[in-house]
């Protein structure tokens, strides 16, 4: 059981690969919904602690990871909890409680869109 709040980083289509929170940049200019998205996405990330739970979770093994593995970035457990929330406010993370701990794990979806925003078209010729 999932006790994650994400907000609509992406939007599946017909069961497809999910489609971007918002055009590449070099697309068009973006709306005020799709930059208010992206910038909560960045904001979040614009922390060097949040950046690196991030990674932590992005990079472990299984593609998830405990609490309990991930902590060690340099400030107190109540710290860690909070950036984690604001990781998962942003979109960014999902997270499962199995027994006293939480698992958090990004979805693939997550990273392809922020992937898909900073590149350009001509990137991908």
């Amino acid at each position: 059981m999932s006790n994650a709040k994400v907000l609509p980083l992406v939007d599946p289509v017909d069961g497809q690969v999910d489609a971007p929170c918002c055009p590449p940049v070099t697309e068009r200019p973006m709306t005020a919904l799709e930059a208010e998205t992206a910038a909560r996405m960045f904001k979040a990330l614009g922390d060097p602690v949040r950046l690196r739970l991030f990674s932590a979770v992005a990079s472990h093994k299984g593609g998830e990871a405990c609490v309990c593995d991930i902590s060690d970035v340099g400030v107190s457990q109540p710290t860690v909890s909070h950036h984690l929330k604001k990781l998962k406010e942003a979109g960014l993370l999902t997270s499962e409680r199995r027994g006293t701990w939480v698992y958090y794990r990004v979805e693939p979806s997550v990273l392809a869109a922020m992937g898909r925003l900073l590149v350009g078209s001509s990137a991908a010729a």
